[in-house]
């Protein structure tokens, strides 16, 4: 008879958990401070869960307030997790000088990146030392629907999973909603056309990027790989036909060097 208590608070915490999480993740790479409320929005929890959980946070030090101010962020508890995925990602420790050397090459940013919801997460960017940055870096967060590295994704999901996610994308758009397909399907023939796709200025004013799916591992993970650059009136035609053939190629070598790869980004 006891079996079912326990159970029952098993599943408890594990719901906890899982929502202490959404708050966590709720911070973005701007490091922005939050307030309660802002905290709800992102999160999608209510209210008094929220104010719960930033108070547990707290005590276990994930979270802070800011001084003289109601808001709160990250602290070290939550960055020590962050520094060390990166510093022991096996993953990342291979991907680091490859992208490296392709954003030097190319004079460009070079972003990998993995489905979050109906986000793109940033796990590793690298900069050409030559350019003038996006303001992006590792634990960025980009909207799916308005990127190239989140069209590339998208296009390389199973089917079922892409259907949900363009579902999702669209009733989060609203009155934009026929648009954001559109571009999403346009995104999808390039691909299906050349393997990659291009998007300019959506995100950010007189920014594009280029991207392509890649496979990871033997689990065969979905992510993406761009590269992408700020510039004033950029020639997106021009710059498609210098970087998309390094770029496929540099797929190809990223996911050959990661073939035996079993772990989770």
């Amino acid at each position: 008879m006891s079996a079912r208590p326990d159970l029952q608070r098993q599943a408890t915490t594990v719901l906890t958990v899982e929502r202490g999480m959404q708050v966590l993740r709720a911070f973005r790479s701007e490091r922005a401070p939050l307030s309660n409320s802002e905290l709800v929005r992102r999160s999608g929890l209510s209210k008094a869960t929220v104010s719960r959980l930033t108070s547990t946070l707290l005590q276990l030090g994930y979270l802070r307030h800011v001084p003289g101010s109601r808001k709160f962020e990250l602290a070290h508890g939550a960055l020590g997790i962050g520094h060390a995925f990166v510093a022991t990602s096996e993953l990342l420790q291979a991907a680091d000088v490859f992208m490296q050397d392709l954003a030097d090459r190319l004079n460009v940013s070079v972003a990998l990146a993995i489905p979050d919801g109906v986000d793109m997460l940033y796990i590793d960017y690298r900069v050409s030392r030559k350019i003038v940055t996006l303001r992006m870096g590792v634990g960025s967060v980009l909207p799916m629907g308005t990127t190239a590295i989140g069209h590339a994704v998208l296009w390389a999901l199973p089917l079922a999973a892409q259907k949900e996610l363009i579902a999702q994308l669209k009733q989060n758009a609203g009155r934009h909603a026929t648009d954001l397909e559109r571009s999403i399907r346009e995104s999808f023939c390039e691909l299906e056309m050349t393997g990659t796709c291009a998007v300019l200025g959506r995100f950010q004013r007189d920014a594009y990027a280029i991207a392509v799916p890649v496979i990871v591992g033997r689990r065969r993970v979905v992510m993406g790989l761009s590269c992408g650059k700020a510039d004033v009136k950029p020639d997106l035609a021009a710059e498609r036909k210098r970087i998309c053939p390094a770029l496929l190629k540099a797929a190809a070598q990223f996911q050959e060097l990661l073939a035996d790869f079993d772990g989770q980004p």
